[in-house]
């Protein structure tokens, strides 16, 4: 076969280091989900919807042919990073996560994984986003020791 096709959904959870809610303020929140989904983009990752809480992310995209998920998900992060901390002083001292989570989306439920991603601000209300990670690794059958999970 001459053409190398491919079409692989990813759901893509990430958290800022140690949880702490650097994205309080509404209208950075959203320059942030828009910048990262211009990152996902201009990487050949067709992306659905970026969405998240003052202290965590998820993107629902198509994860290139050309690229692996750990370069995209370096790139997504060291770019993001960097851009933040041009916003305001305040954010001198953002940081993510070192891990991520990186989850494979069916044709079928993109548009569930669009509904969650866009009511995360309501659905944290009852969930924390540990627990919800531990949710996503339980369902997917992903062995994790929790030391390492969080940082």
């Amino acid at each position: 076969m001459a053409q190398s096709l491919a079409k692989l959904w990813t759901h893509l959870i990430f958290s800022t280091k140690e949880r702490y809610p650097f994205l309080v303020d509404p209208s950075v929140r959203a320059d942030m989900h828009g910048y990262l989904a211009k990152v996902l983009r201009t990487h050949d990752c067709p992306t659905i919807v970026v969405g998240g809480c003052d202290d965590h992310v998820h993107a629902l995209f198509s994860l290139s042919r050309n690229h692996s998920i750990a370069y995209i998900v370096k790139e997504v992060k060291r770019t993001s990073s960097a851009w933040i901390k041009t916003v305001e002083r305040r954010y001198a001292k953002f940081h993510r996560q070192a891990g991520y989570g990186a989850f494979s989306v069916s044709q079928s439920h993109l548009s569930q994984v669009e509904r969650y991603i866009m009511m995360q601000q309501q659905h944290h209300m009852r969930k924390t986003f540990q627990d919800e990670f531990r949710t996503f690794l339980k369902k997917d059958d992903i062995e994790y020791d929790e030391r390492y999970v969080w940082d």
